[in-house]
């Protein structure tokens, strides 16, 4: 498997990912947010065209994972990482998230951050493996708490949420 950037011809495989994916919140009593429909093909390309949009892809050169960032408040925000559930547990979600952290030390960003579910397994625990720490409500930054406004608007904070960063 290799990391490359997406290809605009992959973003409907993009959804594919995220759907799949996706499925294992109904086991855990949150089938809504297994239903939330991926983000549209052209907000995808919005990230491709500001070259934020990495995949991970097979032997075959085909997509398993993703992962898409924002620039907020100075770091690189990681908006979406999504592995298909046949390459989980592989160790691709955390090779995805050091690329990320190449990339931002090569533009001179100071860390990465995230949003997440704090309760579930593979959120905010596989986060803080990865390096990133809990962030303290009163510590945001003003992008970071535009983005916590909007998740909850989406109905995001039925569960525990909370924003994260890894300094690089």
């Amino acid at each position: 498997m290799h990391i490359r950037a997406v290809r605009l011809d992959e973003l409907p495989a993009l959804q594919d990912i995220e759907r799949a994916a996706g499925q294992c919140f109904r086991d855990i009593g949150m089938p809504e947010i297994a239903e939330d429909e991926p983000l549209s093909l052209g907000e995808l390309a919005r990230y491709h065209h500001t070259k934020l949009a990495w995949v991970v892809a097979n032997d075959h050169d085909a997509p398993v994972a993703y992962l898409i960032a924002d620039r907020v408040d100075g770091n690189l925000h990681v908006e979406q990482v999504s592995v298909h559930p046949d390459s989980a547990r592989r160790g691709v979600g955390r090779l995805l998230l050091d690329h990320l952290a190449t990339h931002a030390r090569s533009e001179g960003a100071p860390a990465l951050t995230l949003t997440t579910f704090t309760q579930v397994p593979w959120n905010a625990p596989y986060y803080a493996r990865c390096g990133f720490q809990l962030m303290d409500e009163n510590r945001l930054t003003p992008g970071l708490r535009k983005i916590r406004e909007r998740e909850a608007a989406h109905g995001l904070d039925r569960w525990p949420r909370a924003c994260m960063r890894r300094a690089l």
